[in-house]
């Protein structure tokens, strides 16, 4: 038998191993980050039905991720993979094995990954999980050719409208390594460059207010409303 499993409240202070969670209306949001980049692991689990869970980025410690699904109460269907570099897809295979779950991705980045995918998304489309809750897709390119991103609403996961008085925030995004506190995602040219921050811009900066929190593939989340003043400064530094 596996050891329990740590989970904390959420503190965006992710090390590696740890496991850290919040609640969003119906929803748990299960972050822990794995390997030895650091990549974080997202597990989305809708209270009503855990029996349907998501998880974002089978990347790595496949052991630790079972433990998790396990430790949650959680059955994982679908597996989404953000984007095509190795690093978040390590576990995959073993996931995929273990849980009997679907394995979902970007319709760009769909070639470069080495595992099939049952399907493939693009821009404004829906993932559900849970008792039919929808995840907005939106593609950032640049990164790599074509990153798959998610949008969680307030609305979709019901939260109650006192807790978005009391400061819940409106939306919850899960951007693989497209956007990062402090700059957009690695690029090696800049039309690369270009690209992807056109689409931070229009895909994300244009579309949701201030209080939405992104969720990276590394690292710290951040909000829309702490980087959006930067957009000039990542632009003149070109990366």
């Amino acid at each position: 038998m596996s050891a329990e499993i740590a989970i904390s409240d959420y503190s965006n202070n992710p090390t590696r191993g740890g496991v850290e969670k919040i609640r969003f209306g119906n929803v748990t949001i299960f972050k822990t980050s794995v390997g030895e980049m650091d990549n974080n692991v997202y597990l989305l689990v809708d209270e009503r039905a855990p029996e349907n869970s998501l998880l974002i980025d089978a990347a790595n410690n496949p052991n630790h991720l079972r433990a998790l699904v396990g430790q949650a109460g959680a059955k994982v269907t679908t597996i989404l993979t953000t984007h095509s570099h190795e690093d978040h897809i390590v576990a995959l295979p073993d996931l995929l094995e273990a849980t009997g779950a679907r394995h979902v991705t970007s319709i760009i980045d769909a070639k470069d990954i080495p595992v099939p995918a049952e399907q493939l998304y693009g821009d404004d489309e829906v993932v559900t999980f849970g008792q039919d809750i929808p995840l907005h897709t939106f593609l950032l390119r640049g990164h790599t050719p074509g990153g798959l991103c998610l949008s969680l609403s307030a609305a979709d996961a019901g939260v109650s409208s006192q807790s978005l008085a009391d400061g819940t925030p409106s939306h919850h995004l899960f951007v693989g390594d497209s956007l990062f506190p402090g700059g957009i995602g690695g690029t090696n040219t800049d039309a690369e460059f270009q690209s992807l921050l056109g689409d931070v811009v229009k895909r994300v900066f244009e579309r949701f207010p201030d209080d939405t929190v992104v969720h990276p593939g590394h690292g710290k989340d951040t909000t829309v409303g702490v980087e959006r003043p930067h957009i000039s400064t990542w632009r003149e530094r070109g990366w």
